[in-house]
C-alpha cells in the first residue's frame, strides 16, 4: 500500500505539466503584445520627444523581461518539479537552464521582479511633467522598497542555509 501511494505521489507531478505549457501560451500572448507595442513605438518614432522615446524603450524592456522571467519559471519549474529536460544534441542550450535549483529559482524571479518594479518606477519618474499622482508614485516607491527588501532576506535566508549545510 504505502509503495502504492507513493508512487501515485511521485506521478502527480506530471499536473504540473499542463500549467507549463499555458505558460508557454502566456508567453506568446506576451510576444503579440510587444510586438503591437514594438510597431507603436516604431511607427509613431518621428514624432516623440526625447521623454516619449525613453518611455517606448522602457515599455519594451518591461515586456523583455517579463518574458524572461516566465521562461525561468517555464524552464526551472519543469526542471525542479515534473521531469528532468534531455539537452543533448541542442548545441545551443543554456548551461543555466539545468542548474537552476528552487533557491536559485526564487532569487531569479524576485531578480526578475525587482527590475521590473525599477522600470515601472523609472516610467513614472519620466511622466512627473506629465502630472503623475504623487499617491501612485509613493505606493510605486514603497512596493519597490520591499521587493528589493525582500530579495536581500531571501538571498541572505539562502546563505545562511547554505552554511548550515
Amino acid at each position: 500500500m504505502e509503495k502504492f501511494i507513493e508512487r501515485f505521489i511521485f506521478l502527480s507531478r506530471w499536473l504540473m505539466a499542463p500549467f507549463y505549457l499555458g505558460l508557454v501560451i502566456a508567453l506568446m500572448v506576451l510576444l503579440y503584445k510587444f510586438g503591437i507595442e514594438l510597431w507603436h513605438f516604431v511607427s509613431h518614432a518621428s514624432a516623440f520627444d526625447e521623454s516619449d522615446t525613453i518611455l517606448g524603450i522602457l515599455a519594451l524592456v518591461d515586456l523583455t523581461f517579463t518574458g524572461s522571467l516566465v521562461i525561468i519559471v517555464i524552464f526551472s519549474g519543469y526542471e525542479n518539479f515534473v521531469s528532468k529536460i534531455d539537452a543533448e544534441g541542442h548545441a545551443d542550450w543554456p548551461e543555466w537552464m539545468t542548474k537552476v535549483d528552487f533557491s536559485g529559482l526564487k532569487q531569479k524571479l524576485l531578480a526578475s521582479i525587482v527590475a521590473i518594479s525599477a522600470i515601472a518606477l523609472l516610467k513614472a519618474f519620466m511622466n512627473l511633467d506629465r502630472g503623475v499622482d504623487e499617491k501612485e508614485l509613493t505606493w510605486l516607491v514603497i512596493i519597490h522598497i520591499v521587493f528589493v527588501i525582500s530579495g536581500i532576506v531571501l538571498a541572505w535566508t539562502d546563505r545562511l542555509s547554505e552554511k548550515s549545510h
